[in-house]
């Protein structure tokens, strides 16, 4: 089939080299020229693993190629994705200007019936309201007579495994009531049904609210776990061993169980807001949800505590070590990721930072710029040099097999906050380090710091 992409962030170019790679014809738009010149030269603008190579293996093929060109896009695509990302205004909603906007265009340029399938996540209702946006628009146009059909067809891609998500997806969820519109989407994702079939059909409502629901579902669980491990280290408890334990359970599993300094990323935090909002404006109440924000919010400071109540006088001309910016393993985005709550917190009493991330070095750059107090270095190694302590944010693999006696001997205060609890305590705590996890009981160094 002929397909356009509008968009080209982690969902649009992830989806569109997918459904190239299957044998589709793809076509992606975006408006920064400089953008599509990289694109074209198989350069995608994020870090995602094995995106780059499937997209030189598809522009080789003739399959995908990327335009700035609305009309373009337009012309080309039998079925038209809109893949744009709908930031949070102050209330929490998502905005939907720029999906608008696209179904405006698309309209502007139609010579016959189109089906628009919005990948973006969106309120629910959303697919209503494009679709009254756009029949306004044909008769505005005098086009009255063409038809405008909506899908509705949110994704499910987690950020670092985002190629195999698309391209063995565990559900394909398509809204819409109209039977063209259904069977393009069954002839689309034919390809990726061929062991069992994953489609599975309902009106747009329900699949605009099942996006939000399977992410409300997920982030509960973090927060949970997040709570419970406060407690077990209130009581005395060790938090991974009831984690081994419940999650031994079938009915619990061991997905998103895992303790931590809080949820961050783009989707997650940003969804929940746009849920809540969304609670608010049809007169209900999710309390539950809204626990979860608020547990969330509270777990961002969870390291920056744990380091002023090691340093009662203060931070200031502190040296902290930070290993992990990103949000999560396998991307460079920092998009409220907990690391930046941590940094701005540090700053502000006066320490310095010396950081190192695998792949989120340029971006934290980007956002933080240069400025005296931060100090980003080549090696994870480097940044314990002439540090009093080191936090791990992200759970990077690089970060699992650590000298500790290096450590040791490298730290000034010897003190290490484990922000993922990826190390054995007592094996740490023998080489003379003073260890702090996530939810685990406290154990006395066999060495005294000096």
């Amino acid at each position: 089939m002929d397909v356009s992409v509008f968009g080209t962030g982690y969902v649009g170019l992830a989806q569109a080299a997918a459904l190239a790679d299957v044998g589709h014809r793809v076509l992606c738009v975006d408006i920064d020229e400089k953008k599509i010149q990289q694109l074209r030269k198989a350069v995608p603008p994020i870090q995602e693993p094995g995106l780059s190579a499937l997209i030189d293996n598809n522009l080789r093929e003739g399959r995908l190629s990327f335009s700035t060109r609305s009309d373009d896009a337009v012309t080309h695509g039998q079925l038209i994705f809109i893949a744009l990302g709908t930031p949070a205004d102050e209330d929490g909603s998502a905005d939907l200007r720029r999906v608008l906007c696209v179904a405006r265009e698309v309209v502007r340029h139609m010579e016959v019936d189109r089906t628009l399938v919005i990948k973006s996540t969106v309120p629910v209702g959303t697919a209503a309201r494009v679709l009254e946006t756009a029949r306004e628009a044909l008769v505005e146009l005098g086009k009255g007579h063409l038809k405008v059909r909506v899908v509705s067809n949110p994704e499910f891609l987690m950020e670092g495994n985002a190629v195999n998500d698309c391209a063995r997806p565990d559900r394909i969820i398509v809204g819409s009531e109209d039977e063209v519109a259904r069977s393009q989407l069954a002839e689309l994702y034919a390809p990726f049904c061929h062991n069992h079939d994953k489609l599975i059909f309902m009106d747009n409502r329900s699949a605009e609210l099942t996006k939000y629901a399977a992410n409300a579902m997920l982030v509960t669980r973090i927060s949970l776990m997040n709570e419970l491990a406060n407690l077990a280290k209130q009581v005395g408890a060790d938090i991974e061993s009831v984690r081994k334990g419940i999650g031994s359970d079938p009915r619990i599993g061991f997905h998103y169980i895992h303790p931590g300094c809080g949820f961050g990323g783009s989707c997650s935090p940003k969804d929940l807001r746009s849920l809540l909002h969304t609670c608010h404006m049809n007169g209900f109440q999710l309390r539950l949800l809204r626990a979860v924000h608020e547990v969330n919010e509270e777990q961002r400071q969870v390291l920056f505590r744990k380091l002023q109540k090691h340093y009662p006088d203060g931070l200031e001309g502190k040296s902290i070590a930070v290993w992990g910016l990103a949000f999560k393993p396998d991307t460079d985005d920092m998009r409220e990721a907990p690391i930046r709550y941590l940094l701005e917190a540090l700053w502000h009493e006066g320490a310095t930072v010396r950081a190192f991330d695998p792949e989120a070095m340029s971006e934290c750059r980007r956002l933080y710029g240069y400025r005296d107090d931060l100090v980003l270095c080549a090696t994870r190694d480097d940044t314990v040099q002439d540090a009093d302590a080191l936090v791990i944010c992200t759970e990077w693999k690089a970060f699992r097999v650590v000298d500790f006696e290096f450590l040791a001997s490298k730290l000034r205060d010897r003190l290490v906050i484990d922000g993922r609890n990826l190390y054995n305590p007592e094996q740490v705590t023998a080489a003379g380090l003073h260890y702090q996890g996530i939810g685990l009981p406290r154990i006395v160094p066999l060495v005294s710091a000096s």
